[in-house]
């Protein structure tokens, strides 16, 4: 059976307090409370150690009486010296870095360092122990997330809530300790150790304040989703109404605090000698009526500071623990201030633990922080630990398992800057689109455990030595051009049946460059877009011409188009018009340019569904097909041959002729021409003289004889 003793040093009194556990449970056995004799204690914090460490010496010796030698302790720093805080850190990160649990680890430990510098600032600068600290949210791009492991983004952060204690506070418990032959076993808190025993982690998802009524002071702690969630503080507790009944009644201090442990008791009348000598029996109910301003007063302060801590809410319920819990109607006045039921507000007092067994005639409010103390001590207790960080002694305050990363906060450095800052990013300008080119990634810090290399979470053990470097600064970005393009600048293709290789051009500040080129910061790149049909064709060196212009003629004075006529280009077998050149190519394209459509004089004709005139006639004895069209097409006042070739916008005149076909038509079908020597021609139709206006039909006999002499 393990026996433990816990001292409750408090403003007004000590608690010595002795128990019992095993695998039954607790049991309590015996305790000793003695009230100081000297303000000793202020607000909580010792300010006399010699007279401290008097008092548990006395209680100390008079336990040992009974209970054999005490050698260890554990104790409780008072609730009213912690601070909460609340702190975030916030980071850019890669898109393409997936986070792990060391950047993680890194963002918690760098928000706590800043609730905690928050928290020195706040104090004139003191020294402050982080007791333990949880994650309130992650976020990922600005928004809530559950976990950031192994999560991609641009922006993460994480906000933290963070408890502190004043390193001062336990430097004095261990002096007041020291001096009356006690070693400290252990360390609790004391909004903690009642916290503990009355409100277990299965009831803390509810919002519940817990609210220590001592002589100078009122701790809260409140607790909602799982955890405590913040401790508080106010000036005001049963020392105020012994002031009441001092000033109402004429009674010494100690007198007073007499008479107000009397209306604690069951005596309807209650009998008190002023400062006078003059000796009055009166009503529990009517001197309870003379202290309701101080007790209103105490109701008010402590509300007030449970709505400010609970987010200006009112909590679940109240539990009041402590010897001020008792001052009557507290309950009621908290209840109507904080808009509760008033069996919502209640007192709590030893015998509500669970699992103690009471082997002693205590009871009531008074004893559960002590009781607290012990229990807790036992099941959480907290200790130093020391360590060394590259080199110097660090001691930490050991609440939970102790990490790496505690003990480079305790040491005082800096766990952003042991980080290396990312590389200088370039600012850069891609065909008109800004784009940010990061520099690579900060080193993180190397961390060795007794030579050992280890991680933030590594665990540690008294007496380790710590070393840690600081990472390196990440690199400026090296980029090249070639890096900002999506595909390559040379596209190769088939261009009318043979293969063609095209590449686009970089310009950077108005200036080709080659691939290789390196890219600058505020440089303004400019890549030729992908290529088009028309683009392949200009660069092959081919004449394309204007795909805006259909072909038109002014025929008699008036314009008319023939798009049929226009060009077109193939692109993978497919025709297009000249308005499709802006058409994209790709890799491994077949084009060609096909030669523009005849536009003769005969196309015209067809065109223009003109009837011609056929006929089969002998031409000197050689039979030849003729015919003649019904127009005559000019252009400026000549007439065209069926094989003269149209150029787009030119101005033609169609004239309509008679539809017969005359001698002078057949020398569009024969290649004759007079010899030189000739003196004299006859032409004869049908073996007659004939003139070339001469008409002719189907089956004439046509013949040209030349005379040379």
């Amino acid at each position: 059976m393990k026996k433990l003793f816990a001292l409750d040093i408090g403003t007004r009194s000590i608690v010595g307090l002795i128990m019992t556990v095993d695998q039954s449970g607790y049991e309590l056995i015996d305790y000793i409370q003695k009230e100081h004799q000297e303000r000793a204690m202020l607000d909580g914090q010792i300010h006399h150690v010699p007279a401290v460490a008097s008092l548990i010496t006395e209680i100390k010796q008079e336990l040992e009486e009974t209970h054999g030698p005490l050698k260890e302790v554990s104790v409780a720093a008072a609730g009213r010296a912690l601070k909460t805080k609340r702190a975030s850190f916030s980071k850019e990160m890669s898109a393409d870095k997936a986070l792990t649990k060391q950047d993680i680890l890194h963002m918690e430990l760098s928000a706590v360092q800043s609730a905690q510098e928050a928290a020195a600032a706040s104090e004139d600068s003191q020294a402050y122990h982080c007791v333990g600290y949880s994650v309130v949210h992650y976020l990922l791009d600005h928004q809530e997330i559950g976990s950031l492991e192994d999560q991609l983004g641009d922006h993460v952060g994480v906000e933290i809530i963070a408890t502190f204690l004043p390193r001062v506070v336990v430097e004095s418990l261990l002096a007041s300790l020291n001096r009356a032959g006690l070693k400290m076993s252990a360390l609790t808190l004391e909004p903690i150790a009642a916290i503990n025993v009355l409100i277990p982690p299965s009831m803390r998802r509810l919002n519940v304040a817990l609210v220590d009524i001592g002589a100078g002071t009122s701790d809260i702690a409140i607790t909602n989703e799982g955890t405590v969630t913040a401790y508080g503080m106010v000036p005001v507790a049963g020392d105020e109404i012994s002031e009441a009944l001092s000033d109402e009644f004429l009674l010494d201090f100690n007198d007073a605090e007499t008479l107000k442990r009397k209306l604690f008791s069951s005596d309807d009348e209650i009998e008190f000698t002023d400062i006078l000598g003059f000796t009055q029996k009166l009503s529990k109910e009517s001197i309870i009526e003379k202290i309701l301003p101080a007790v209103d007063k105490l109701a008010d302060a402590i509300s007030k500071e449970i709505s400010i801590l609970n987010n200006e809410l009112s909590p679940k319920a109240v539990m009041l623990v402590g010897g001020g819990s008792l001052t009557p109607k507290l309950t009621v006045k908290l209840a109507e201030k904080l808009e509760l039921p008033e069996n919502r507000v209640a007192v709590r007092g030893i015998e509500a633990i669970q699992g103690l067994k009471l082997n002693h005639k205590a009871a009531g409010p008074e004893l559960v922080t002590p009781a607290g103390i012990a229990i807790a001590a036992n099941q959480m207790p907290i200790s130093y630990m020391p360590v060394k960080v590259n080199g110097h002694d660090v001691r930490l305050f050991e609440i939970r398992e102790l990490t790496a990363g505690d003990a480079i906060l305790a040491s005082g450095l800096s766990v952003p800057k042991l980080y290396g800052k990312p590389g200088l990013a370039k600012m850069v300008k891609v065909n008109g689109s800004h784009v940010t080119l990061p520099g690579s990634h900060g080193l993180p810090p190397v961390l060795t455990i007794n030579g050992n290399i280890s991680e933030l979470n590594s665990p540690l053990q008294a007496h380790d030595e710590l070393s840690i470097v600081p990472g390196k600064d990440g690199e400026e970005a090296c980029v090249q051009v070639k890096d900002l393009l999506e595909e390559s600048l040379v596209i190769s293709v088939s261009l009318n049946e043979r293969p063609l290789q095209i590449k686009r051009k970089v310009f950077v500040n108005g200036v080709e460059r080659d691939v290789d080129s390196p890219v600058h910061d505020r440089d303004d790149i400019l890549i030729e877009h992908k290529m088009t049909a028309g683009e392949a064709f200009i660069k092959a060196g081919m004449i394309v011409p204007d795909p805006e212009n259909t072909f038109y003629l002014n025929i008699d004075g008036k314009g008319t188009y023939f798009p049929q006529w226009d060009q077109i280009f193939i692109h993978n077998r497919q025709p297009f018009p000249l308005k499709k050149l802006d058409r994209v190519i790709h890799h491994g394209d077949q084009l060609s340019l096909p030669p523009a459509p005849k536009r003769t004089i005969a196309e015209l004709k067809k065109t223009l569904h003109v009837n011609s005139l056929h006929a089969t006639v002998s031409f000197n004895g050689q039979n030849i097909n003729v015919s003649s069209a019904s127009v005559q097409i000019l252009k400026d006042g000549a007439v065209l041959e069926d094989n003269f070739e149209l150029k787009n916008g030119d101005s033609i005149d169609v004239i309509k002729k008679s539809g017969e076909m005359i001698f002078q038509d057949i020398f569009n079908y024969v290649d004759w021409k007079p010899p030189a020597s000739a003196k004299k021609i006859e032409i004869k139709k049908n073996g007659e003289d004939c003139e070339l206006s001469s008409a002719i039909i189907a089956g004439d006999s046509l013949e040209v004889i030349i005379h040379e002499k």
